[in-house]
């Protein structure tokens, strides 16, 4: 399979909240009620929402193509785009998604290779990222991956509180 990764520019805009959307979707619709899901798709993933987030300068979208096929997708922040943390020396991976039908080929991987591959470009410690507690398939793809439990943090899925573990994986120096 041939994977290629291109950062994203605005003319990316409505198939990054496409993608956006469906992997979001597939990933959490069960686990959560068609209301809560609905209001939090519509919000998160608002056009005029995105168009900022990708403007911004201290985030980063990236695609992941697989034999020229959008796959996945991956999304950076750095300094003050950061969710929480805001650390100067780490990069937040605030989403990293695949397709279903790409699944267990190995692109979450890559992905988060890419990750790494940046904040060792931008001389950075660390990065992390929060993952829903009952996401016990990413929980464990992120512990293979070396990252560790570093506390947590709340969020609400529409009406419902729910928590996020914070986990760190520190980026050896060249």
């Amino acid at each position: 399979m041939k994977l290629d990764i291109r950062e994203c520019t605005i003319d990316d805009l409505v198939a990054l909240r496409e993608i956006s959307y469906r992997t979001y979707d597939d990933t959490f619709k069960n686990m959560n009620t068609p209301a809560n899901m609905k209001d939090y798709l519509e919000k998160a993933f608002d056009i005029d929402k995105m168009h900022d987030e990708l403007l911004n300068i201290d985030s980063q979208f990236y695609f992941l193509y697989a034999d020229g096929e959008l796959a996945g997708y991956l999304k950076l922040n750095e300094g003050p785009a950061q969710t929480d943390i805001r650390d100067p020396q780490s990069i937040e991976v605030e989403r990293i998604y695949v397709l279903k039908e790409f699944h267990s080929k190995g692109l979450g991987s890559v992905l988060l290779n890419k990750a790494k591959d940046i904040a060792k470009e931008r001389e950075k410690a660390y990065i992390w990222l929060g993952v829903w507690e009952k996401n016990d398939k990413a929980i464990q793809f992120y512990k293979r991956n070396g990252f560790y439990l570093i506390g947590q943090h709340y969020f609400f899925m529409g009406d419902d509180e729910q928590t996020d573990l914070i986990m760190r994986k520190d980026i050896e120096a060249n």
